[in-house]
Parts: structure tokens; sequence; C-alpha cells
């Protein structure tokens, strides 16, 4: 679990980033408030579905990396000004029948008090690419 002071937002977002390609549950939610809202790239609504407070955004990124036991989120590039931050990235998974979702996306945060507050997931829509 990452209990280390981050110097800048950038090294926060750049450690969290690095927690969810290590699949880290513990040092991802060490790095989000007790509050803390994950906004999801899809959902029943036009926003995505919200997940508020440690317990349910925690289930809600289990689910991520149950669902692609090898997901990781690529070429992470993070940009921070004031209480707000951006990550973007490229998705990288494999789905349960074998074919890859390879995806742009980006996560735009709202940061309070050294933490992640608000995180909000966009992501591409691409076709799989089919099972070799």
């Amino acid at each position: 679990m990452s209990t280390t002071p981050h110097t800048s937002a950038v090294d926060l977002l750049q450690a969290f980033g690095d927690a969810f390609n290590r699949h880290d549950l513990d040092a991802i939610m060490s790095m989000m408030t007790d509050d803390c809202v994950f906004t999801a790239a899809g959902g029943p609504s036009p926003a995505g579905t919200r997940f508020e407070g440690q317990a349910a955004v925690r289930a809600a990124f289990a689910q991520v990396i149950a669902t692609f036991p090898d997901v990781q989120w690529k070429n992470g590039r993070h940009f921070a000004a004031g209480d707000r931050g951006l990550s973007e990235w490229t998705f990288s998974a494999a789905r349960p029948d074998g074919s890859r979702i390879e995806a742009n996306g980006c996560d735009v945060f709202t940061l309070r008090d050294g933490k992640i507050a608000i995180k909000e997931a966009y992501r591409k829509d691409c076709p799989p690419v089919p099972a070799a």
C-alpha cells in the first residue's frame, strides 16, 4: 500500500496509474478521499455509472480487474493545474471470449488535500479485435 506523500499532483496521478497497472486496490484506494466518487465510462446514463464512497468505488475497480485480469492502462501521460488533473492512456485488455480491447481514453480528476476526490473516466468506443 502506498503511503508515501506525493510531491506534486502529477506524481500522485503517476502513482495512481502505476497502482492500477499492478492491480493494487489497497494502493489505489489510499490515494482517494474517504468520500471519493468514480464515474465509469459506460452505464445507463449519458454521464456513465456513478459510484460514491470508498467501498463502492473499490468494488467498481475490483470488478474491472476481475472482468479483465490482464488489463493495463498503457502510455500514461499526466497533467495537473490547481485542483484538477488529467491522465491520458490506452486501455488494453482481453475479453472473456479472447478478443482484445485497445482504446484510448482519459480520466479527469478533482483533487483535494493531496488525494483524488473525483475520477471521471472517458474511453473511445472501439470494437474488439477478434482472438487470433
